[in-house]
């Protein structure tokens, strides 16, 4: 009871008014609006007053029920906010938020971090201006070289080098820019001699730089109506490839000089079996691109190790081609930037085709669909139809899939470095899968795999089957492809022998008889 009472019994307070102690009572529910105009009226306030109260320090004291209560020896002081005392009291607040700065300033040490930071940006002003000078030194070095170019180019005849069909250098060349707005390789007008070899499967694709090989992809788009037919930039045709080059890693085989292997094939066989004639310019530009794009950022190691080791594509693409959904993928990225987007002036209906067309050719190179691709342009190719779309989309899948695994048709010096290549990413790989424990092709390990076994299976029952089909529709690649083909299977099956010969210990009497045969003198005692 005696706490209940407490709690309704008047709250007394003592001021101080003129010098006089002034009691104070109020009910400990009043409003703090109620307890004021007492306050005021306790110290000859006028009513609506801003007031404050401080004790006898000066510290304010809150004007509400729950206000500390005092004695008459420690007086409250209840003062009136008029403009003057208003104007004081901003002062003081003023003074306080110094104050406060001042102490902020010190703790974290504002004006040494200010001084670090003016002191760092002068720096990189400092570093900027003489990378811009660098920049010009560069372009002066640029140009430098390009007149001693043109001076060797001149006293050689207009060639340089010693292979006729190596490039010349054009004097309307584009400058190089240091921020790129143009590809920074040069502008190469390629020689008759290399126009004609560019169209042939015998090309010798390891004469070439990569700058030299960007320019005969570029004249391959321009020759076969593409940059037209698509109303592309050339800038962006040019940024584009050098966008795809930059994408390519440097693996073994899997590398920019594969993807130029496949493309030049590709322009190849397009020429050799007329096929402007018979399918259109989009076709031409699907079938380019496809070839350009289909093993962009190749990390060297297959499928098979992809899904075994449970890489991050194998979980993205769930075990199904996981790197050639990779491939399409990179492709379209770098499509997606404006200025490398050589379909920017394709309307949406058909960039949408082009763009389903690229992919389900890219998606083709996977061998594990080699059989499946095969059988489908088997039962196509003896009653084909260009008027009919599927027979023509089957078509393309067979063709990349022909040039991509092409190297074979080359002559022996070109196509022989290649499997050294291939077999060097094969142990590559092999060699870590015995590391991380996971299976091991035979044909990848380089324990059991040699040269000649790795290609004779390879060229008997995968490369000549699929181009003896080709050519039922095409009869002009027997020649110029599929007999280099057979030449090449005969090669290495002859090789097999001498192995197979000196493993048995009978090496000497069998390079005897290989010795007569090249002689043609099976009767000659030696």
């Amino acid at each position: 009871m005696g706490s209940s009472s407490s709690s309704y019994a008047p709250k007394t307070i003592y001021l101080d008014v003129d010098g006089k102690v002034q009691k104070v009572a109020f009910s400990r529910h009043c409003s703090p609006c109620d307890i004021k105009e007492l306050l005021c009226s306790s110290s000859n306030i006028p009513r609506n007053t801003a007031i404050m109260m401080v004790d006898p320090e000066g510290a304010l004291v809150s004007i509400d029920p729950t206000m500390p209560t005092n004695s008459p020896n420690s007086l409250y002081k209840v003062i009136s906010l008029s403009t003057g005392q208003l104007g004081e009291k901003e002062d003081m607040f003023q003074n306080v938020l110094s104050q406060v700065a001042e102490q902020f300033s010190r703790a974290f040490r504002i004006n040494e971090l200010k001084t670090e930071v003016t002191n760092r940006l002068a720096m990189l002003e400092k570093r900027v201006e003489l990378e811009g000078l660098k920049v010009v030194e560069i372009e002066k070095c640029k140009n430098d070289l390009k007149k001693l170019r043109d001076e060797m180019t001149s006293r050689g005849g207009g060639r340089v080098g010693n292979c006729p069909c190596k490039y010349n250098f054009s004097d309307d060349g584009k400058k190089l820019n240091p921020r790129r707005d143009v590809p920074s390789y040069p502008k190469y007008t390629l020689s008759q001699e290399t126009i004609e070899a560019l169209k042939k499967p015998t090309f010798d694709v390891w004469h070439w730089e990569h700058n030299e090989m960007l320019s005969c992809l570029e004249y391959m788009y321009h020759d076969l109506g593409l940059v037209k037919e698509f109303n592309m930039n050339p800038i962006t045709l040019k940024r584009w490839l050098l966008g795809i080059q930059e994408n390519y890693r440097s693996n073994p085989f899997h590398n920019f000089r594969h993807c130029f292997c496949v493309s030049q094939m590709m322009y190849g066989m397009i020429n050799l079996c007329n096929l402007p004639e018979k399918m259109t310019l989009t076709d031409m530009g699907i079938l380019m691109t496809a070839a350009v794009c289909h093993d962009l950022d190749h990390p060297g190691y297959n499928n098979t190790y992809q899904i075994n080791a449970r890489t991050e594509l194998a979980v993205r693409y769930n075990d199904i081609s996981p790197l050639e959904n990779h491939h399409c993928a990179v492709a379209f990225q770098i499509l997606s930037l404006p200025e490398c987007n050589i379909f920017a002036n394709v309307e949406l209906e058909a960039y949408k085709q082009i763009r389903q067309a690229i992919i389900t050719l890219i998606l083709a190179t996977d061998m594990a669909r080699h059989g499946e691709i095969l059988d489908s342009f088997k039962h196509k190719v003896d009653s084909f139809d260009f008027t009919n779309e599927e027979h023509v989309t089957c078509l393309k899948m067979v063709l990349i899939k022909c040039c991509d695994i092409s190297n074979e048709v080359r002559p022996t010096e070109v196509a022989e470095p290649w499997v050294d290549c291939l077999l060097e990413e094969y142990f590559m790989q092999s060699d870590r899968e015995k590391t991380e424990g996971l299976p091991v092709a035979p044909f990848m390990d380089r324990d059991k795999v040699t040269k000649p076994t790795a290609q004779i299976g390879f060229i008997k029952f995968v490369l000549i089957p699929m181009f003896e089909t080709v050519m039922k529709l095409f009869p002009q690649i027997e020649e110029i492809m599929v007999q280099p083909l057979r030449d090449s299977r005969d090669h290495y099956e002859e090789l097999k022998q001498i192995d197979d010969a000196m493993t048995e210990g009978s090496g000497s009497r069998f390079m005897i008889q290989k010795f007569k045969k090249v002689m043609g003198r099976p009767d000659l005692r030696l």
